[in-house]
């Protein structure tokens, strides 16, 4: 730490500052640094989350940590190997139970996956994990990078640009002192109430103020440790437990599998969130289950849902945002961390890509053009499964030990298990977000498959995730791919051509090609693909166009977009 110096003798220089070091920040982090690529992180907060806050990762953000290295880390977190990861509902949590979507543990997702086809296709299923244990994960990670400096407890004062880039002043919060950052890029994935974002003059555009019966409106987030929860549930454990009733509907979500749990229920008309006590929320636990069961609260927050928000720009000269600084999600679906995650991505390889001085500036462009349309679609697709869930009322008597209740309760759960099926089974969300449009992928006149929340149909058309199959050894194509630039061919079909190697020197641009079988050109419907280092499909083609791979690359790394109508002929 930097004491007692001012701003003026202590300039700390990188590559790119970040603001913010939850996800987004982290996860960005991580992608530039296994890049060589300099980068120093401030966050207010001390340290990495306490709370839960978000619960599930999907199999897309898996498929990134098994890129990184770390996605057998990551699921050894959170739930034991073998606690099941049901989507549950009741009446209250000792009372009756609805509905349930049966889904499985850690262990038996990692077994499952080299069976799955068609829609599940993937490298990695999703994983019912609090954010508090990936971003310790992701933190670790990033510290061992060299070129990359975390500094939590410290926040951004204010910053200029200029055509030689960003310099910004830093305060910790410790001692109060100061210093300064020099840097080629600032990213801003600091929160919905992003100082990065408001410093450009950026405003969020979409849906905020929703009200509904449930999720829509202001919630209370109750962290609470409870070790007598399950013996006192006379239910199969769940990694979800809804409450549904007419007095205080809720979800709570298992944090460890064992005593601790994240509990959010909706506020009522008249509830003063200000002087809501310790005892008042454990009370609200108490009450959704049903019975006083013993517990205690870790911490508890307000928080709002129903916002479908996205900025209305995504970054402006050298300036970036990313995360909840970009878009505002309520949470149904869990597409707000995830989304964060590949907005990391997406920009972690472009901004490598300039500052190694490989592609130009003009790549960058790019990144709003890509992200903002998948941001728009995932929070329009989360706004859906709020609407689906909140504005769905319980029956007065669905907690009645009578006939027109039990038939109150039949109907619900014919309706939740529906639901249930909706919201968490989405391997269309999860997978088909696409970048069509982007001036630096290469159409090739296809058309994509329509988008569907809860199907996807694995396709090459470029601009989509690449097609992922499982190879006769047991070996994910994934983890044939390189790190960033793979060039597949089915066959021996680039001999003959200017070798790739001298290609790839030229541009200054690490290429790896992988020969497959001919048995799996089926899956790509071409003779050649290029995957960009974010598994993005960035142009295919024939046997015959191996001579234009050349120029196709340099159109991907931001060279020449003007010219994708003759490339792609």
């Amino acid at each position: 730490m930097l004491v007692g110096r001012s701003a003026l003798e202590t300039r700390l220089t990188a590559a790119v500052l970040i603001v913010g070091g939850g996800p987004c920040g982290l996860m960005l982090a991580n992608e530039l640094g296994r890049r060589g690529v300099s980068a120093i992180l401030v966050d207010e907060k001390p340290g990495t989350a306490f709370n839960p806050q978000a619960n599930a990762t999907q199999a897309r953000s898996m498929e990134h940590y098994r890129r990184l290295g770390f996605a057998d880390e990551i699921r050894r977190e959170g739930l034991p190997a073998d606690y099941p990861t049901d989507v549950a509902y009741f009446t209250r949590y000792t009372g009756y139970e609805l509905a349930r979507f049966a889904l499985p543990s850690s262990s038996r997702a990692s077994e499952l996956v080299k069976g799955l086809s068609g829609s599940w296709s993937a490298a990695e299923l999703p994983h019912r994990v609090s954010q508090k244990y990936v971003e310790a994960v992701l933190r670790r990670h990033a510290e061992r990078l060299p070129g990359i400096k975390l500094n939590y407890g410290h926040r951004l004062i204010g910053y200029t640009e200029s055509d030689d880039g960003i310099v910004a002043d830093i305060e910790c919060l410790d001692d109060n002192s100061r210093f300064q950052v020099q840097a080629d890029f600032l990213v801003g994935a600091d929160g919905p109430r992003s100082q990065v974002r408001q410093s450009l003059g950026i405003v969020y555009g979409g849906e905020t103020g929703t009200q509904r019966d449930f999720m829509g409106g202001r919630m209370l987030a109750v962290y609470v440790r409870s070790p007598e929860f399950y013996a006192s549930i006379p239910h199969a454990k769940a990694w979800m437990y809804n409450c549904f009733n007419g007095d205080r509907r809720a979800f709570m979500a298992s944090v460890n599998g064992r005593d601790e749990f994240a509990f959010h229920t909706q506020l009522r008309p008249g509830e003063d969130e200000s002087s809501i006590t310790v005892n008042e929320a454990k009370a609200a636990f108490q009450r959704a289950c049903g019975a006083p069961i013993a517990c205690e609260v870790l911490s508890f927050l307000t928080w709002t849902a129903g916002h479908a928000l996205v900025a209305n720009a995504m970054q402006r000269g050298r300036v970036f945002l990313g995360g909840d600084a970009a878009h505002l999600f309520t949470p149904t679906g869990g597409l707000g961390y995830n989304t964060a995650i590949e907005d990391a991505v997406n920009l972690g390889w472009k901004l490598a890509s300039v500052v190694k001085g490989v592609s130009p500036a003009a790549l960058l462009d790019s990144y709003e053009v890509e992200r903002r349309p998948v941001a728009l679609r995932n929070t329009d697709y989360a706004r859906r499964f709020a609407d689906s869930l909140g504005l769905f009322a319980p029956a007065p008597e669905i907690e009645d030990a009578t006939d027109a209740g039990g038939e109150a309760r039949r109907i619900a759960g014919v309706y939740l298990e529906q639901h249930a099926r909706a919201e968490f089974n989405i391997p269309g969300i999860t997978f088909g977000g696409r970048y069509d449009g982007s001036p630096i992928i290469v159409s090739d006149g296809s058309q994509p498959p329509p988008d569907a929340a809860n199907v996807y149909v694995p396709s090459a058309c470029p601009g989509g995730r690449a097609p992922h199959a499982w190879l006769d050894d047991g070996v994910s194509l994934y983890d044939l791919f390189g790190f960033e630039w793979t060039l597949l061919q089915f066959g021996d079909v680039t001999s003959g051509h200017a070798p790739l190697g001298e290609t790839a020197r030229a541009l200054g641009v690490d290429v790896k090609l992988v020969t497959l079988p001919k048995s799996l050109r089926d899956l790509y419907e071409a003779d050649l693909a290029l995957i960009r280092p974010d598994q993005i499909v960035a142009w295919r083609g024939s046997a015959s166009q191996a001579g234009t791979i050349g120029r196709v690359l340099a159109r991907a790394l931001g060279h020449g977009a003007g010219d994708g109508a003759r490339l792609a002929s």
